[in-house]
This record gives C-alpha cells, sequence and structure tokens, in this order.
C-alpha cells in the first residue's frame, strides 16, 4: 500500500505541455496521482509524460485544443469511460494575447482568450461535474494573476482571470453544501514560463523563481485540508 498522499487519484492538468501546467503535472504524480495531461501541441505532452514515467509516476496524454468545445465533451467520455471520479481538476491553460489599449483590442484576438480563458473552464467544470461529485475530495485549482486588478494595457487578460476566479468561485459556493467539491484559486506571481517572458521581454529569467515552486505550492494546497473558496499567491 502507498504512503503517497495522492496514490489512487485521478487528475487532469490543462496546458500540461510546459510551464506550471508540465511542472504541477510531475509534481501531482510524484505526489501518486494519476495524471491526464492535455495541451494542444502532443509532442510537449510526450515529454512531459516521459518524465513521469521515468520517475516512477503514471500518467496518460489526451492532446487536445480546447477551444473546440466538442473536444472537451469527448474527452470526458473518455476517461469516464476508464475511471469513476475525477480528484483533482487543474485549470491552467491560458493565453496572453496582445497587450493593449482597451480600445485597440482586437475583436477576433479577444473572442479567442476569452474561449480559452473561461469559456473553456466552463465547459470543463460541465463536463467533468459528475466525476467531481463522486469524489470523495475533489479539488479544482484555477491558475489566476495580479493583473485582475485593473491594469493600463491587461484589460483583455485581466478581465479574463477576474472573470474565471468569479465563475470557479461561484461554482465552489454552489456546490460546497452538496458535494465534497473544493475550489482554490492560485496567482503564480512572477514566474519564469514562456509567457512571463512574452509579457516582459526585458526581464532576467534568472530572477525570477522557477514553475516548480508554484507546483510544490499546489500540491500542498489539495493535500492539506484547504478551505473552499481559498486563494493563494505564490511568493518567491
Amino acid at each position: 500500500m502507498s504512503d503517497l498522499p495522492l496514490s489512487g487519484k485521478l487528475a487532469l492538468v490543462t496546458g500540461a505541455s510546459r510551464g506550471i501546467g508540465a511542472a504541477t503535472a510531475q509534481a501531482l504524480a510524484a505526489a501518486g496521482a494519476h495524471v491526464v495531461l492535455t495541451a494542444r501541441t502532443s509532442g510537449g505532452l510526450e515529454e512531459v509524460e516521459e518524465r513521469i514515467h521515468a520517475a516512477g509516476g503514471h500518467a496518460t496524454i489526451a492532446p487536445l485544443d480546447l477551444t473546440d468545445g466538442d473536444s472537451i465533451g469527448r474527452l470526458a467520455q473518455a476517461i469516464g469511460g476508464r475511471w469513476q471520479a475525477l480528484d483533482i481538476l487543474v485549470l491552467n491553460a491560458a493565453t496572453l494575447g496582445s497587450l493593449a489599449a482597451v480600445q485597440a483590442i482586437d475583436a477576433k484576438e479577444f473572442a479567442r482568450l476569452l474561449t480559452l480563458n473561461i469559456s473553456a473552464p466552463q465547459a470543463l467544470i460541465a463536463a467533468f461535474d459528475g466525476m467531481l461529485r463522486a469524489s470523495s475530495d475533489a479539488r479544482i485549482v484555477a491558475l489566476t494573476s495580479s493583473v485582475t486588478t485593473p491594469r493600463a494595457y491587461w484589460g483583455a487578460y485581466g478581465a479574463s482571470k477576474a472573470a474565471l476566479e468569479t465563475l470557479i468561485g461561484a461554482y465552489g459556493e454552489e456546490v460546497k453544501n452538496i458535494s465534497a467539491i473544493r475550489t482554490h484559486i492560485v496567482d503564480p506571481g512572477a514566474t519564469r514560463t514562456a509567457m512571463r517572458a512574452r509579457a516582459f521581454p526585458g526581464e532576467d529569467p534568472a530572477s525570477l523563481k522557477g514553475p516548480d515552486v508554484v507546483a510544490d505550492a499546489i500540491v500542498g494546497l489539495v493535500t492539506a485540508d484547504t478551505p473552499t473558496g481559498h486563494k493563494v499567491r505564490i511568493e518567491g
């Protein structure tokens, strides 16, 4: 019998091919969970899966485009055909979009950003609601940002993350008295990722914490008796 804290648990991590998503998937697997890895790029997912297997963990890859609503339904059907419950859902996948003044936001790009950053998480919760309710201790972790507090030129991305926080918080309130589902919001803070490099091209990456710091904090959240609605910012 394994003494790993997440032994026997099933986790699903979006945006798991690199950065915080990849590090979180590896950390969850190291804690004993079987992790389903999703992202658009199969090559990146395969690399993460190989690292998990090499470390003695268990993972399954599921390449898909989260902006395609039908693909989320197919994913839920496939996972539901193999497992009875989903214990951990990490909503990490997101796009930055272009930093622009509100009046200059490109409508087509904004629509895609909202689809990935807010519509896809809602669709995932809807598709996996039954499996989350079937868990004896289900956790949803949504990655947010400090720009939910209005900041010039960050209107598009910031609005999507503010909406995500509200959506996740509302779901947590709706299910807290009728299920074992708890929701958590994580602001990773300044972290060495490709998205951060794109947003702050002049920044020295060596001055930033690695994604593994955020991943370890997420594992700590889901393995502790963390109350629903808890929001944490990861310093470092």
